[in-house]
């Protein structure tokens, strides 16, 4: 059983935000359950009232977003949201389960008694009934902790039935909290939030008030562990399998499932650059209008120095012009996101492949942008539609790539430089035409 008290014991803890969305349709039964199995000690939770009195789990005010229905969720029954369906395949793909918006009571009634649970009333109007609601639990102060903006007071009847309170910083918040004093802040609400993109200055003053600091939100290692470097405690966490390490490291990507890898994120942390996951073809197809990467995060970190990895990429509508190219990114220290000729927190290898069949290996040093190159070999043209097959060796001392499909063209270089275990697939340019990724292993 976790309570507030053994959360807080933890050097480090995990809030599994919207149900750990980065896994499971975020705020559904499902995923509440699962981010519970998984590791986390505590689920977030945010609910508004039906038109009917009933509470239910939702972080929108209206169910556009992730039922594809536009409705109110004040002015509409609960037998009438009882017939939507929580939609997360563009975030998690196409086998993604449709599932329903839940009850409140009946997420509580499973989980009140044995985790914590972080509770806001998005509609900020249901004040009593949810206390009493929560009230009606047994030790109900030491599960639920109430949620809501810090920069807003705190109505007196939370604090008057004795539940722990969190008040965190928006996005919209920082600007105020870079020049207002927050003592106030401190003196009101037990933990205080901050979100993941402040400043380490900011967190850092934000840390020194003395309250426990939990930051929003985490989908990755290298963000956790910078928050962590910095004094913050607790993680509203989007990832919990993959941040906590709670499942174990594939060593094959998982595209024929339809579904996208513990891990495995875009560049962007948006549904609008998820790539299409297809488990016709057990394949990913990165298609954004903007250079991207998708790191692969379920194969990693890779643990040791000699390994391989392998992978097989096409262009399956047409190549791309002039010496755009394609590849993989390899030997970063960690999840931070690294894009071709964009500077990155992380320094690391990339394989790049051109319309020309020309493939190249370049090394670039953390936050540069260019690269320098490390060996160049000429294979055949590539031709839309045809898959290529590459193998790349790592050793202590060199690194080896190698075009299996029968293009040919092997490069060596002799660098031991980066020897990270992160890496991920990227399309260097903008634009069209997309590019595809498949049968990816890592030995």
């Amino acid at each position: 059983m976790h309570t507030v008290d053994s959360m807080l014991e933890d050097p480090v803890f995990y809030v599994a935000h919207r149900g750990s969305m980065d896994n499971w349709p975020e705020h559904t039964a499902e995923a509440y359950a699962q981010s519970l199995a998984a590791g986390a000690r505590a689920i977030e939770i945010s609910l508004s009232a039906t038109a009917d009195g009933e509470l239910v789990c939702h972080h929108d005010l209206n169910t556009l977003r992730m039922t594809g229905v536009d409705r109110l969720i004040a002015e509409t029954t609960l037998e009438e949201l009882s017939k939507l369906q929580n939609d997360a395949r563009p975030w998690l793909g196409p086998n993604s389960l449709l599932l329903p918006i839940p009850r409140l009571r009946d997420v509580l009634d499973k989980h009140a008694a044995n985790a914590v649970i972080f509770v806001e009333d998005k509609q900020a109007t249901n004040t009593v009934e949810l206390l009493d609601l929560m009230d009606s639990y047994p030790e109900s102060t030491r599960h639920f902790v109430w949620k809501q903006p810090a920069l807003t007071d705190i109505p007196v009847e939370v604090t008057d039935r004795g539940y722990m309170t969190w008040g965190y910083l928006t996005g919209d918040d920082l600007a105020v909290a870079e020049r207002t004093p927050l003592t106030g802040v401190a003196g009101r609400y037990d933990l205080i939030g901050i979100h993941h993109s402040a400043s380490d200055d900011l967190v850092r003053t934000i840390v020194g008030l003395g309250k426990p600091v939990m930051a929003w939100e985490v989908h990755t290692r290298s963000t956790r562990d910078r928050l962590v470097s910095l004094g913050v405690r607790g993680m509203m966490c989007s990832n919990i399998p993959y941040v906590t390490a709670s499942t174990a490291r594939n060593t094959s990507d998982v595209f024929a499932t339809g579904l996208r890898g513990d891990g495995d994120l875009p560049w962007a942390l948006a549904w609008s650059h998820q790539p299409e996951i297809s488990s016709a073809r057990s394949s990913i197809l990165i298609d954004h209008k903007d250079k991207a990467s998708y790191c692969m995060g379920s194969l990693c970190p890779i643990t040791s120095i000699d390994h391989s990895i392998t992978f097989e990429m096409r262009w399956p509508e047409a190549l791309p012009r002039g010496n755009d190219h394609a590849g993989v990114a390899f030997g970063q220290h960690d999840d931070s996101v690294y894009r071709v000729r964009e500077p990155s927190a992380s320094g690391g290898y990339h394989l790049i492949i051109n319309r020309d069949g020309e493939f190249a290996l370049f090394g670039r040093v953390a936050e540069a942008v260019d690269g320098y190159e490390l060996g160049r070999a000429a294979t055949e043209p590539p031709v839309p539609g045809e898959w290529m097959s590459f193998r790349i060796d790592v050793s202590a001392d060199t690194v080896a790539c190698t075009r299996l499909d029968g293009g040919g063209g092997t490069l060596t270089a002799h660098s031991s430089l980066y020897r990270g275990g992160y890496f991920s697939l990227c399309r260097n340019y903008y634009a069209y035409p997309p590019v595809e990724f498949r049968g990816i292993f890592v030995a």
